[in-house]
């Protein structure tokens, strides 16, 4: 970013989330799942399917055992970006705490620019894609495009409002931040140096339970292309996510009431 143009985000008014999207921004992403996977009404062509018919040239016979092999490797390497993407947001969670990760509102007194925080400054978001990427080969062909388009746009919109609040809060040294960390997509070499501070990986880890168990459930499609394993999996993730937001919420309304 070139000092002598003006903060981006102070002229994206228009693009920035409201309120409301940051706060159920899990169960906007859920909606955007919804409309994704229900194209199948309309495309019955699996993505990963339609990936090596149409790109390497597989047989149209997926019942072979050949077929079948075909098909568990990109399920297995889609298994593996999802992995990646938890393995990303586990990272990132180190150095911010989870509780002010999945919270409900805009945090933005601290400004964090360590571990991943020094070759993207969002991490999570960058690590959200992923997870769409790799979870979106079980949808269609059409499906996949639009889980990934509007995933990748919903958070261009979080980014802008996170990112105008950083601004008002912190001012200069987060624009110092912006020109040496690119916003998304991430660099190859640190753009800051390494701080002092410790990642803690274990409430990291509790944290991003959700995005692990759902490299679990891309991986036990992998495994048996039986797709009521996966639906067992991703209901015991989202059941237990769901129940994880609720005791926090109580637990910090809780401490704000002592």
């Amino acid at each position: 970013m070139n000092p002598g143009v003006t903060f981006v985000y102070e002229q994206m008014s228009l693009t920035r989330a409201t309120q409301f999207e940051f706060r159920y921004r899990f169960w906007l992403i859920g909606v955007i799942f919804y409309v994704g996977f229900s194209l199948y009404a309309v495309d019955r062509h699996n993505a990963a399917a339609a990936l090596l018919r149409g790109v390497f040239g597989a047989p149209a016979n997926f019942e072979s055992p050949h077929g079948r092999h075909l098909l568990q490797t990109v399920f297995a390497i889609a298994a593996l970006v999802t992995a990646l993407s938890a393995l990303l947001r586990t990272w990132a969670a180190a150095y911010l705490r989870s509780d002010v990760v999945h919270d409900l509102n805009l945090h933005s007194e601290g400004l964090v620019a360590d571990g991943p925080y020094r070759f993207t400054r969002n991490p999570l978001y960058l690590g959200t894609l992923l997870m769409v990427m790799g979870f979106a080969m079980l949808a269609s062909r059409s499906g996949w495009f639009v889980l990934v388009g509007l995933t990748l746009w919903f958070e261009y919109r979080l980014i802008a409002r996170e990112e105008s609040e950083m601004l008002a809060s912190h001012g200069d040294s987060f624009r110092a931040y912006c020109m040496a960390v690119p916003s998304f997509w991430p660099s190859l070499r640190p753009g800051v140096p390494a701080s002092s501070a410790q990642p803690r990986w274990m409430q990291a880890l509790r944290g991003e339970s959700l995005h692990w168990l759902f490299a679990a459930a891309v991986a036990a499609y992998a495994l048996t292309l039986n797709i009521t394993y996966t639906y067992c999996v991703t209901g015991f993730a989202l059941i237990s996510y769901t129940l994880i937001q609720i005791v926090w919420n109580r637990s910090r309304r809780a401490q704000s009431r002592s």
